[in-house]
């Protein structure tokens, strides 16, 4: 779905179209839960996080289709989520709630790569990277975000994210050569 039409759907849904909403949903869902997935081994919570997201943005769709307009809701609705793991993981620690047996599963194999990756020398030129040129790495390559993604999560310009990932992979390569 491209970024224009999650936008429409986005601003049918601040009318109380609840059907642009549902479809809505069921483009970007899929996405999201993979992510939180790739965070977070606890079903319920996941499941929490994605629906207190959804809520989010079905309570406050007028204020986000500005937002999505010129780009992917992907980034709004990963900038909700991520906050409300965090919440939720804030909570968990507040509760001294033990973590489940069934929640502390085997890394994917995605995962396991990027450890392994990022133990070596790739993690210790990434970890001498200075903090800015760090997060968009990050976002772009190990989170997978879209430049505009990751301008929007970061809170910076386009071209920024592109001079700072242009920075980073120069730094990168000279390091590891």
């Amino acid at each position: 779905m491209s970024g224009c039409d999650e936008a429409e759907l986005i601003r049918r849904a601040a009318r109380g179209d609840r059907g642009a909403f549902e479809r809505f949903y069921r483009a970007t869902a899929p996405w999201l839960l993979v992510r939180l997935r790739r965070r977070c081994q606890d079903e319920q919570l996941v499941a929490d996080v994605m629906q207190e997201t959804y809520l989010t943005v079905w309570r406050s769709a007028a204020r986000f289709h500005d937002v999505v307009e010129d780009g992917s809701g992907n980034a709004l609705l990963w900038t909700i989520a991520i906050r409300r793991l965090v919440d939720g993981f804030r909570w968990q620690a507040r509760q001294a709630r033990p973590v489940p047996a069934d929640a502390v599963a085997a890394l994917s194999a995605e995962d396991e790569l990027f450890d392994r990756i990022l133990d070596g020398d790739v993690g210790a030129a990434m970890a001498a990277l200075p903090t800015e040129l760090r997060a968009v790495l990050h976002a772009l390559v190990l989170e997978g975000l879209s430049v505009r993604e990751t301008a929007r999560v970061l809170d910076l310009p386009e071209g920024t994210v592109k001079t700072r990932a242009r920075r980073a992979r120069l730094a990168m390569g000279k390091a590891l050569s």
